[in-house]
């Protein structure tokens, strides 16, 4: 047995070694790009034209990958679920309809478990696509489409364990699950609705209406009223601020605080000042069924802490703080 090495050495030997296994999965899945073509078209075809679900399947790292692949379909619009090659010849196989779509991978094309379930899934009339890494395997050959997911080299210093070859057929996977996203449509709102537990969904599915004041709880206040009238709806209102709104109920204006510090250095006499003498007029407003995330926007972009919301009709309907959206969770 060689002694160890000094700590510098192996440092060096780490970093070396993880730049090598860096680049040759990046290599292998950027020479998937050059072969995607006809066969990948049939399979999205394939799958569009099913009223089934998708049925991934596979064993060892291969049914990792293929757990991964089938969450991913399933959070794009594509239902999908994961089915253990194994637990597939032992009763699972029930769950396949002639309607489903199963994708079975396997770098080398002949996994005995996966080889045995593929004639009882063409029994039950469900099509089969198969991710490989050899296109003349038993698997490849027995699929209604094909994908080739062959790599020059495992990043494995031995060339055994399975690594640049799982990166591929991931990425493969990614690659249909996005590529059918677009072809059925699939937007923002739509994944929204499939992660409404996180922040994601909460940033996408909140709208203004959700997290603004409504107009009655908003401080407001007529152009011709005094400064001192001004602050003290502000105070009344808690939030910084105070609508100056026309007797239709349109807003002219806002009167911030720091609308006030700015008046104050330019010397105003807060005793004889009236509003239309300090207001910011044409104030920036948004309607109440824009996302939140849009409000933060404008707010962050115009480095503003309140923003009014008007309705359809331009009257004001509520308004907002950077406080309000961080209650929300939406910044």
């Amino acid at each position: 047995m060689n002694p160890p090495q000094p700590q510098s050495a192996r440092d060096a030997g780490a970093v070396a070694m993880a730049r090598r296994v860096l680049r040759i999965e990046a290599e292998a899945v950027a020479a998937l790009a050059d072969r995607i073509g006809g066969e990948f078209e049939q399979a999205v075809d394939l799958i569009l034209q099913r009223h089934g679900r998708v049925i991934v399947t596979g064993i060892g790292k291969s049914g990792h990958i293929g757990r991964k692949i089938a969450a991913t379909l399933a959070s794009t619009g594509t239902p999908a679920y994961f089915v253990h090659a194994g637990e597939a010849a032992h009763g699972d196989l029930g769950m396949i309809t002639p309607e489903d779509v199963v994708i079975a991978l396997s770098n080398s094309g002949a996994t005995e478990e996966v080889l045995t379930i593929v004639p009882l899934v063409k029994r039950q009339g469900a099509k089969l696509i198969s991710i490989t890494g050899n296109p003349e395997s038993p698997l490849a050959r027995e699929a209604d489409v094909h994908l080739d997911a062959a790599v020059s080299e495992e990043a494995c210093p031995l060339n055994l364990a399975p690594t640049a070859s799982t990166t591929a057929a991931l990425a493969l996977g990614d690659a249909l699950a996005v590529a059918l996203l677009d072809a059925r449509g699939f937007g923002a709102d739509d994944f929204a609705r499939s992660h409404p537990g996180g922040s994601l969904g909460r940033r996408l599915l909140t709208h203004v209406s959700d997290v603004m004041r409504p107009a009655e709880r908003v401080p407001q206040i007529a152009e011709t009223e005094s400064l001192t009238t001004a602050l003290l709806e502000m105070s009344r209102g808690g939030m910084g601020m105070t609508a100056v709104v026309a007797p239709d109920g349109k807003p002219m204006g806002i009167f911030t605080d720091g609308d006030l510090r700015r008046a104050l250095e330019r010397g105003c006499d807060a005793r004889t000042a009236t509003l239309s003498d300090v207001m910011t007029r044409n104030p920036r407003s948004i309607g109440p069924d824009a996302l939140a995330v849009e409000a933060a926007e404008i707010m962050e972009r115009q480095r503003i802490s309140q923003l009014l919301v008007v309705d359809a009709q331009g009257a004001l309907a509520g308004a907002l703080t950077t406080h309000d959206l961080m209650l929300a969770k939406v910044i």
